[in-house]
């Protein structure tokens, strides 16, 4: 980060990102797509496109199996200016609270399946690539206060902020010129759809921002960091 910066954390919180939980295993569906792949049914990501039946009783069905959601976000924030200059750093923090670090340098699969496949090799081993000494990618069990807490413990004043439906309403350069004043910020977007935060992620938040225009997730991350990408000189 060059000197003068801010420093500016994305989180993508709540991420609809996991293996297939053990109540699924034997479903038809479940099954089908693992024996596909030639892996074990706990071995797979678990995705509505392809397991909607099997999700039907899952509690909080409607927040989970989008992991094209968390690869488009990826996408946009790791692919940005920012990232590329070390003036954002990247993490997710899934639904079942675990905490997925980031370095800048990945190059991240633009294709969906091999981004599956990098996924579940990353919940398998824990980190990759497996055995490095410096991985590009962990994975941790953490919940969200305690991943904010391990963001912003050599900071100062570092301010939470949430893109949520129930804020205040600011346009994306309004949002983007906040965080670009502050001297450290983490930003929590939303892994998900058709939801709001839950009171876990609320509880730890400074500031919540509903923007003007509603729009899904993906779009909240690349309008933002377009902003801040003018704002710090990134662009």
């Amino acid at each position: 980060m060059t000197t003068g910066s801010p420093s500016i954390s994305l989180v993508i919180a709540e991420a609809a990102l996991e293996l297939v939980p053990r109540e699924l295993w034997g479903h038809p569906a479940v099954y089908k797509s693992a024996r596909k792949r030639r892996k074990r049914p706990g071995e797979i990501l678990l995705d509505r496109s392809l397991h909607h039946q099997a999700m039907q009783k899952l509690p909080s069905a409607h927040r989970r199996g989008r992991p094209d959601i968390v690869h488009i976000e990826l996408l946009e924030a790791l692919e940005s200016p920012l990232a590329r200059r070390n003036l954002i750093h990247v993490y997710i923090h899934t639904i079942n609270d675990y905490a997925i670090f980031i370095k800048n340098n990945i190059r991240l699969p633009r294709n969906y399946n091999r981004f599956i496949g990098l996924i579940e090799q990353l919940f398998a081993e824990g980190q990759v690539p497996p055995g490095s000494e410096d991985p590009l990618m962990l994975v941790k069990p953490m919940n969200i206060r305690n991943l904010v807490n391990n963001i912003a413990q050599n900071a100062n004043n570092c301010k939470v902020v949430a893109i949520d439906e129930n804020g205040v309403q600011r346009k994306f350069r309004d949002i983007a010129r906040d965080v670009a004043t502050r001297e450290c910020s983490i930003v929590l977007v939303k892994g998900f759809t058709n939801d709001t935060f839950s009171s876990a992620v609320l509880s730890i938040v400074d500031h919540i921002y509903t923007p003007i225009t509603a729009v899904e997730p993906w779009l909240h991350v690349s309008r933002l960091l377009a902003h801040l990408e003018d704002l710090l000189g990134a662009s």
